[in-house]
C-alpha cells in the first residue's frame, strides 16, 4: 500500500513539473503571441483559461460555414462607419464628418433614417413644426444623401425608432417599442425608398430587436419582428425593386427569458431560429449582427454559444446555411472595441486607447482573410454632436473614432493607416 501510495505521489509531483513546464514555456514571449493568437487574450491567466476553453471545443460540433455558397452582396468593399448626422444642428458640420470618414477609407455610412424625427406629428405629416419657422422634416436627410453622394460613399439606411403618435400608449410603450400598426411602418419605409429611388439602395429595418429596450418594455417576439420586417420589406421592394433589405441586426446575449419576461433580451441565435421558422427568409436579401469585441480581442477563436467574442458571427451563418440561407452574406452593423477610462464602468469591455487602435485592424484583416461570407463591417462609430456622454460618464461615448470636437482619436489614425494599406476602396 505504501509503495503504491509513494508511486502515485510521485506521477503527480511528474505531471505538476511537467505543468509547470509547459506554463514556463507558454509564459515565455513568441508562445505569449501565439496563445493572443489563439485566444485574443493579453494576458497569461486569461490566455491558459482560453486555451482550456479552445481545448473544450474540439468536442463540439464545428459551424457550418459552407463560403462556396455566397452569391450575392459579399463581394463589396467591407469598410464603413457609423454616422449620426441627423444630430448635428450645422450643416458644415455635417459635411466635415462626411468628409472626414471618406478621407479615413470608409465607403459604407450606415446612418439611421429616424422615423420620428421625419415623420414627426402624424401620419403623412413630414413638416417639421418643431422649429420656428416650420421646415420640411426630409431636409437634413436630402443634404445626408447628397454628400453621400458627393464623397462617393454608399448609405445604409436605417429605419428604426417609431413616433409616439404609432403607439396608442406613447412612449410608455418604449421609445424604441414598434407601432401598434405595422402597415404605418410600411408606410413610412416606403416614402423613404420612393423619395431617393435610384440614389439610396440599401435598407436596414430596425436595430437588435431581440433585446431590451430596442423592442419596447413588452417582451421580445421574434414572429412579432418577422411581420414587421415583411411589411417593410414589401413597401420598399415595391417602390424600388433593385433595394437591398438587410435585416435587423441581432445583439449577442445569452439571455433565454426575453420572449416570456417583460425588459429582458433574448438570444440572437435563438432569435435567428424562430425567425426562420416564421417565413423570414424571403424578406431579407443580407443577415446583420453585431461584432463587439467586448473582453478578448478579434483573435479570440474560442466557439462557444455562451462566449461573447468576436467570432460569434461565425454561430449566425451557421444557422443561415442550416435553415438555406448560405447564398446570403452577413454584414457587421457595429463593431469596436471600448476605450472607457478607468472611472467608466466596463459595460462593454475595457481596452487601452493602443489596444482599441490595434484591434480593429486586426478585425478586419481577419474578415477579409477568414470570412468570405462576411460583406461590410460597420465601425462603431464616427463621432457624436456632443459631448453629454462624456459629461455622463457613459461608457458608450469611447467607442469613438472623432471626439464631438471631431479631434482625431488615436484609432481613426489607425484604421486610415489600415485601409490605405490594403487599397482603399477595394
Amino acid at each position: 500500500m505504501k509503495r503504491a501510495v509513494r508511486e502515485t505521489l510521485i506521477l503527480w509531483a511528474g505531471l505538476l513539473l511537467c505543468g509547470g513546464l509547459a506554463l514556463l514555456l507558454l509564459a515565455a514571449g513568441p508562445s505569449r503571441l501565439w496563445l493572443e493568437a489563439q485566444t485574443g487574450e493579453t494576458d497569461f491567466l486569461p490566455q491558459i483559461k482560453g486555451l482550456t476553453d479552445l481545448a473544450g471545443g474540439v468536442l463540439r460540433p464545428r459551424p457550418q460555414l459552407a463560403p462556396q455558397e455566397v452569391t450575392d452582396h459579399a463581394d463589396v468593399s467591407p469598410f464603413g462607419v457609423n454616422v449620426f448626422l441627423e444630430q448635428e444642428v450645422e450643416p458644415a458640420k455635417r459635411e466635415r464628418a462626411v468628409k472626414l470618414a471618406a478621407e479615413a477609407g470608409f465607403r459604407w455610412l450606415r446612418q439611421e433614417f429616424v422615423w420620428e424625427d421625419i415623420e414627426v406629428h402624424g401620419k403623412g405629416d413630414f413638416e417639421d413644426r418643431r422649429h420656428e419657422p416650420a421646415r420640411s422634416a426630409w431636409q437634413k436627410y436630402d443634404q445626408i444623401v447628397a454628400l453621400a453622394e458627393q464623397h462617393d460613399l454608399q448609405l445604409i439606411v436605417r429605419i428604426s425608432n417609431p413616433p409616439a403618435w404609432s403607439r396608442a400608449k406613447g412612449n410608455e410603450a418604449g421609445s424604441y417599442a414598434p407601432p401598434d400598426n405595422y402597415q404605418d411602418f410600411a408606410d413610412f419605409a416606403g416614402a423613404v425608398a420612393a423619395r431617393y429611388e435610384g440614389r439610396i439602395r440599401y435598407y436596414q429595418l430596425w436595430n437588435e430587436p431581440n433585446i431590451f429596450p430596442e423592442w419596447g418594455v413588452d417582451t421580445i417576439d421574434p414572429e412579432a419582428y418577422v411581420e414587421l420586417l415583411a411589411s417593410g420589406a414589401s413597401a420598399i421592394r415595391a417602390v424600388d425593386p433593385e433595394a437591398v433589405i438587410i435585416a435587423g441586426a441581432l445583439a449577442a446575449t445569452v439571455d433565454l427569458d426575453g420572449t416570456k419576461v417583460p425588459e429582458r433580451s433574448f438570444s440572437d441565435l435563438l432569435f435567428l431560429q424562430r425567425m426562420y421558422n416564421a417565413g423570414a427568409s424571403p424578406y431579407f436579401d443580407v443577415m446583420a449582427t453585431q461584432g463587439y469585441g467586448l473582453w478578448s480581442g478579434p483573435t479570440d477563436r474560442r466557439m462557444h454559444p455562451r462566449v461573447m467574442n468576436f467570432g460569434r458571427p461565425q454561430f449566425i451563418r451557421d444557422l443561415m446555411v442550416v435553415n438555406g440561407d448560405g447564398h446570403k452574406p452577413i454584414w457587421i452593423s457595429e463593431m469596436n472595441w471600448n476605450a472607457a477610462p478607468i472611472d467608466v464602468e466596463p459595460r462593454y469591455g475595457r481596452v487601452g486607447l493602443d489596444e482599441q487602435s490595434s484591434n480593429l485592424p486586426r478585425a478586419y484583416e481577419r474578415i477579409r482573410e477568414e470570412w468570405p461570407w462576411l460583406g461590410v463591417a460597420n465601425v462603431w462609430y464616427l463621432k457624436r454632436a456632443t459631448d453629454l456622454w462624456e459629461q455622463n460618464r457613459q461608457p458608450e461615448a469611447y467607442f469613438r473614432l472623432l471626439a464631438p470636437d471631431f479631434t482625431p482619436q488615436p484609432v481613426y489614425d489607425s484604421v486610415r493607416a489600415y485601409i490605405s494599406s490594403v487599397g482603399g476602396q477595394e
